[in-house]
């Protein structure tokens, strides 16, 4: 059996990565959970997903809300529309919201920093936003405004890979590193991630990409499967060939991938993802909190809105009321003996 602490090798991470031993991979979920309850004790964080706007000027080989989308209506959330949607996360009792969009410049800086003064003025919510990246001068007058988090996944660690599905805007190289240091510098809680199973992406690839979360020191940290969505450059077989030693896209390989981040990074906050349950509908989500995750991310979004934003295809719940979710969301935990945070989430708010 592979060797299994929280100063886990390079190798020791592939070895598990790659294991199908039954008896090897019980001990890996069982330690993982033990990790996080030891760091995390029973609470899982909620965090209210609001998806704003589905305008995006990046053509990214593996999102089915990218420019090329032609067919896809698009959306921009009203102020007022965010606003009420902040005051419904603060009914659910959620500590957090997040406001998430496409990398859409029809965002005005100002008219976001407005709107996450006016959150912070009037409820307890900590924000975090996902929104692609912007101008570092954008980054400081949200802090500034109020914003508590920013989430930016780099997808893959493999350079080569990552600028295949990722193409550069013709005026701006991206270097989501350095994005995420800057963050830092200027105050975020700060959030990244990547996909499980992307075409070309080994195993080497993906204990690499454990490995750099460990070393960004991440405050967040999402792991999901590739969701192949319609029309998408990355589902073209001839440009985008599986690597000889591919890591696939299911639940298992994801699960492996959540728990041994759980070990390296013992901290951080991890969501058992949308991706995760929309993959496995009957047991993603738990099986994610079991084997090391910690937040939950429930969607706030409008159907008429959400129905638009469709990342990857047959989004988990995308569209039932928020209602009926924040109560399945809270009869989950009961069932799993866990507790809803009171906080508002923050990575060293358990310890």
């Amino acid at each position: 059996m592979p060797v299994l602490n929280e100063n886990i090798s390079l190798s020791d991470i592939y070895d598990w990565l790659t294991t199908t031993d039954f008896t090897e991979l019980h001990t890996l979920f069982q330690y993982a959970n033990e990790i996080c309850q030891r760091y995390k004790k029973n609470f899982v964080h909620l965090r209210g997903l609001i998806e704003i706007s589905n305008y995006c000027v990046r053509q990214c080989a593996y999102c089915g809300i990218n420019c090329l989308q032609k067919h896809i209506p698009r959306y921009r959330m009203t102020k007022q529309e965010i606003l009420d949607l902040a005051q419904l996360a603060c009914k659910y009792k959620y500590g957090t919201i997040v406001l998430q969009a496409g990398e859409d410049y029809g965002i005005k800086t100002e008219w976001l920093a407005d709107i996450i003064s006016e959150i912070k003025n009037n409820t307890t919510l900590a924000i975090t936003l996902s929104l692609g990246e912007r101008p570092h001068k954008d980054f400081e007058i949200w802090k500034k405004a109020g914003a508590d988090r920013y989430l930016l996944r780099f997808e893959t660690s493999n350079a080569t890979l990552y600028e295949k599905i990722h193409p550069n805007l013709a005026n701006k190289i991206s270097d989501r590193i350095q994005d995420l240091q800057a963050l830092r510098k200027i105050g975020y809680e700060i959030g990244s991630g990547v996909m499980v199973g992307i075409p070309g992406q080994t195993y080497e690839d993906l204990a690499n990409d454990i490995q750099l979360f460990q070393k960004l020191d991440l405050d967040m940290i999402g792991i999901g499967p590739y969701l192949p969505a319609p029309n998408t450059l990355l589902t073209n077989a001839s440009l985008f060939p599986l690597a000889k030693n591919q890591v696939p896209n299911n639940e298992i390989t994801t699960l492996k991938a959540v728990s041994l981040t759980r070990i390296v990074c013992p901290t951080s906050n991890i969501p058992s993802t949308t991706a995760l349950s929309t993959l496995a509908p009957d047991s993603g989500r738990v099986n994610g909190l079991l084997c090391g995750a910690n937040v939950i991310m429930p969607n706030l979004t409008p159907a008429k809105y959400s129905e638009m934003y469709q990342i990857y295809p047959n989004k988990n719940n995308v569209e039932q009321d928020p209602d009926t979710t924040a109560e399945q969301v809270y009869s989950l935990l009961v069932s799993m003996n866990r507790q809803a945070s009171t906080g508002k989430g923050d990575r060293w708010e358990s310890l």
